[in-house]
């Protein structure tokens, strides 16, 4: 590296000297700015015996389970299908312990309503609707009633409750949850406007249900940390993503970067096939290896190769 390059590659120097830098573009996947055209649609490359799964919960409107190795792209998998099927953005719903399926069907301000009534009739003035204190969830956004279904990301199942996947064999039967906050309202109040999870605006509720018209393309991801009811299992399509191998990986860099950047990265591939293990790298930390040498880093620096090719298991 030209003593040039390495100023342009050091930003942060470590010094203590405040100076202005011009950050240089970033990773195509890394790119957020709806100015800078925000995240570009990359490629999604899946074997057709894969792609053949896929079609097949689309045909019979079930859940797609989708289990893998962290970084096998199951993820990316649903962003992928919502785009080439032109269903608009993709809702997700990232599961944590504390997950609940009733979050995300809808959220109710109990709160917020009571204050704000009280506030309304000190003033003298009309009270709220009800309507402006609830807001469906990523779920309950994907159930609502429309001509073409939406997708939705159920990201890392494994990490919710044990109870979480029962809990969601009803909606996924039937595809239709109630509101009980709306149910409960005077017979003359039929419907209410409440608002959606993807901040498009409201939509309309009637008599405190909502029903899909089209079962919602829905992806749910596994690392495969723990097994999941039979009941569950029933309702869904499995899909289980293996690590990329040699030549896929190549497919990836090159559809990513350009072969130009493949044609330089030869040994960072290889140091990454002999350092992988299942579940220890992930494809991405190979795409970013190949995107800092494509920018002239030296990855052979002391510590530096380590860092971006790190272990996801285990301890730090």
């Amino acid at each position: 590296m030209t003593p040039a390059a390495e100023a342009d590659w050091r930003l942060f120097r470590g010094d203590g000297v405040p100076r202005a830098v011009d950050l240089p573009p970033a990773p195509p996947w890394r790119r957020f700015a709806p100015a800078a055209g925000g995240r570009p649609e990359l490629p999604y490359l899946i074997e057709p015996k894969h792609a053949d799964v896929v079609n097949a919960a689309l045909h019979l409107r079930r859940p797609l389970l989708v289990t893998g190795p962290a970084g096998t792209g199951k993820s990316s998998l649903a962003r992928a299908v919502a785009h080439e099927l032109n269903l608009g953005t993709l809702l997700r719903w990232p599961i944590n312990s504390r997950s609940t399926v009733r979050e995300a069907l809808y959220q109710y301000d109990a709160i917020g309503r009571l204050r704000e009534t009280t506030l309304s009739r000190d003033r003298g003035e009309r009270q709220p609707d009800i309507g402006t204190f609830i807001r469906l969830g990523p779920l309950g956004t994907a159930l609502i009633p429309s001509g073409t279904p939406r997708a939705l990301l159920i990201d890392e199942m494994d990490k919710g409750d044990v109870d979480l996947p029962n809990d969601l064999l009803t909606v996924f039967e039937d595809g239709l949850f109630e509101i009980p906050e709306l149910t409960r309202l005077p017979e003359d109040v039929t419907d209410v406007e409440v608002q959606t999870a993807d901040h498009r605006g409201t939509v309309r509720v009637h008599k405190g249900r909502i029903q899909c018209d089209e079962f919602p393309v829905v992806v749910i991801t596994s690392n495969g940390e723990r097994d999941f009811p039979p009941a569950f299992l029933r309702r869904c399509i499995r899909l289980d993503l293996p690590v990329p191998d040699e030549e896929r990986l190549r497919a990836i860099v090159a559809a990513h970067l350009g072969e130009e950047a493949l044609r330089e990265a030869d040994d960072l591939l290889q140091a990454f096939l002999r350092r992988r293990a299942p579940g220890e790298l992930a494809t991405d930390q190979l795409l970013n290896a190949v995107f800092l040498r494509a920018g002239g880093v030296d990855l052979d620096a002391e510590g530096l190769l380590d860092a971006v090719l790190h272990q996801l298991t285990g301890a730090l």
